[in-house]
């Protein structure tokens, strides 16, 4: 049985979009970073140990898809927002800059554990801060990496994005579908159906 480690809701639907069957798993674990850990390890370490931890509440014969997913600038990692003053400020060091949104996806089941890493570069356009003021009052930055939901109204704010849309929502398709085929975890009667294109 496939489990999804995750509280988040956003996780879930995209999961739901590659038609496997799965369970949720509402875990909890403490995500705060090590002195000296890249942004990169860091997010990979949270992925592990929501998958670990989703192994111990599933039992034997559990497989557990978990992701950890952050915004990036500078070298230093935006988590969630505090508050709205937090926001605010995570969304004015934003404006009119690229930063990476880092999404890793771990997979688990007995022994065995498979990543995959996922880099997105995402450019913002310069913010006025009537436009922050108003985001950050409409509540959508709250419980959001980087203060912001880009399948909401941030989406406005990105002038180019290079890499997952689906990673900076917080879980990478493509890559979790290829992780998934290559754990077995992805049977033939699942699959995405291609139509065929007229040449």
């Amino acid at each position: 049985m496939l489990y999804l480690a995750s509280q988040s809701p956003r996780r879930r639907e995209l999961l739901t979009r590659l038609g496997l069957a799965f369970d949720v798993l509402d875990i909890e674990v403490p995500e705060r970073r090590e002195a000296g850990e890249s942004p990169l390890d860091y997010v990979r370490r949270v992925a592990r140990d929501k998958a670990a931890a989703g192994l111990l509440r599933a039992g034997d014969g559990a497989t557990v898809l978990a992701a950890d997913t952050e915004v990036v600038l500078d070298q230093d990692v935006f988590g969630k927002p505090r508050d709205g003053d937090d926001a605010a400020a995570m969304l004015r060091r934003l404006s009119g800059r690229t930063h990476e949104v880092i999404s890793v996806v771990t997979l688990a089941s007995g022994g065995r554990t498979a990543e995959a890493v996922s880099v997105t570069e995402v450019s913002f356009a310069e913010l006025d801060e009537a436009e922050i003021l108003a985001y950050v009052a409409g509540g959508e930055p709250q419980g959001k990496a980087g203060a912001y939901a880009i399948q909401g109204r941030a989406e406005a704010f990105v002038r180019r994005l290079s890499g997952s849309y689906s990673g900076v929502m917080g879980l990478p398709l493509h890559e979790t579908s290829r992780l998934l085929k290559d754990f077995g975890c992805w049977p033939e009667a699942s699959a995405p159906r291609m139509e065929p294109v007229a040449r």
